[in-house]
């Protein structure tokens, strides 16, 4: 009998966008003019780079983030597809996710990225208030928003998409009439997100400058607490830290990441973390679309940078992934991706000094409470404050 294939999540980057949000520290790009064939060519060559090392894996998710993925013309989305279709094999319900924005370009795009093979569309609405769309530098309008959420549902059978919360000036009462409203129109996903502020952004400048005032930590908690209530409630309980779902509508490409298994990336900047030879490697493609784009054509990938990930930072990492997952681990599934014992890595005492704080309960598993997902950067920052 054959070995069964290890499952692999691929991840596509399409890093242009109309214009840049004021918040966003992502790898996105404002240009006047692409060349979709040369992106189409050297997208493909650095899919097929991946082939000797992928032989024993089975796609099952396939995420097209950016940047504005659904700007990419639908026939490059196609090939694309294909192109995954014929080097690899594919799980009989993959997950295939596009990101869009609400503008009437993209929402044009729509039945065509269906056709295509997209099943499942994320969409970044951002709010559900016209003020707080103009405060957040979206192009798009409430009524944009509206339309693209209707016409999103007649395409695609899977959809969500991403409000930002905790703004300057909002109420509880004003995002609780702010969530009503999406739970309306929402399919079977939400992601919510508390606005912060990435050193390097418009808003970093605009928030030192004091042009607006961030929520205290106090209110933070608050709405946190109130946010995650009231999703259980309304039955889309969180399944992540910032992420909620009606049970078994999961977004299964962003669980592989948390769960830490493998995946590969492809285009400016994408990152990998891939199994080869028994070892975990970090995998990173050129940032810049310019310089990912020559090294393409020079050398047939985009690769940037490999590292071996082992060690204390293997353990690192495993933690700051699967700790965001409201189901936490299993002292089984630590060792099998890490290939150590957790306690031979971190004292169990750190572990059961939280455990007494109220932040983790230990079985066999190591569970974040609501208390523990609430403060997980103090939570994660207390365990790995050492390297052993």
């Amino acid at each position: 009998m054959l070995p069964l294939k290890k499952p692999l999540a691929l991840y596509i980057h399409w890093p242009f966008c109309l214009s840049k949000c004021p918040y966003c520290d992502f790898n996105s790009h404002v240009r006047e003019s692409i060349d979709i064939d040369l992106w189409k060519k050297a997208l493909l060559a650095d899919l097929q780079s991946f082939a000797a090392h992928t032989e024993n894996f089975k796609v099952s998710s396939i995420f097209f983030g950016g940047g504005t993925p659904s700007l990419m013309p639908p026939p490059l989305v196609e090939s694309l597809l294909k192109a995954i279709a014929a080097q690899y094999t594919l799980s009989s319900h993959v997950e295939i996710t596009l990101e869009a924005n609400p503008t009437s370009v993209e929402i044009d795009n729509f039945q065509a990225l269906s056709s295509a093979g997209i099943n499942r569309l994320s969409l970044g609405v951002q709010s559900l208030n016209a003020k707080d769309l103009k405060f957040l530098g979206r192009t798009h309008s409430l009524e944009d928003a509206l339309r693209a959420i209707h016409i999103s549902d007649q395409f695609f059978k899977r959809r969500s998409f991403d409000l930002i919360y905790t703004l300057p000036g909002q109420s509880i009462d004003m995002w609780q009439t702010e969530l009503e409203k999406a739970l309306g129109l929402a399919g079977d996903h939400l992601s919510l997100y508390q606005l912060t502020i990435e050193q390097g952004t418009p808003f970093y400048l605009a928030h030192h400058r004091g042009d607006f005032q961030m929520a205290s930590e106090d209110i933070s908690d608050t709405f946190f607490e109130w946010t995650h209530g009231f999703m259980k409630d309304r039955g889309y309980p969180a399944y992540e830290v910032s992420n909620f779902a009606k049970p078994g509508q999961e977004c299964q490409h962003n669980k592989h990441y948390w769960f830490y298994d493998d995946y590969i990336g492809i285009g400016p900047g994408a990152h990998s973390r891939l199994t080869i030879d028994g070892k975990k490697h970090a995998l990173r493609r050129h940032r810049s679309p310019e310089e990912w784009l020559k090294i393409v054509e020079d050398r047939g990938n985009g690769m940037h940078k490999d590292v071996i990930i082992e060690g204390h930072t293997l353990v690192e990492e495993y933690l700051m992934m699967r700790m965001r997952l409201v189901e936490g681990f299993s002292l089984e599934a630590f060792l099998e991706k890490t290939g150590q014992n957790l306690f031979d890595c971190i004292p169990e005492q750190r572990f059961r000094a939280l455990e007494t704080e109220g932040l983790l309960t230990i079985n066999n598993t190591i569970t974040p409470t609501f208390s523990g997902l609430k403060k997980l950067n103090a939570l994660l920052g207390f365990l790995l404050k050492e390297k052993i």
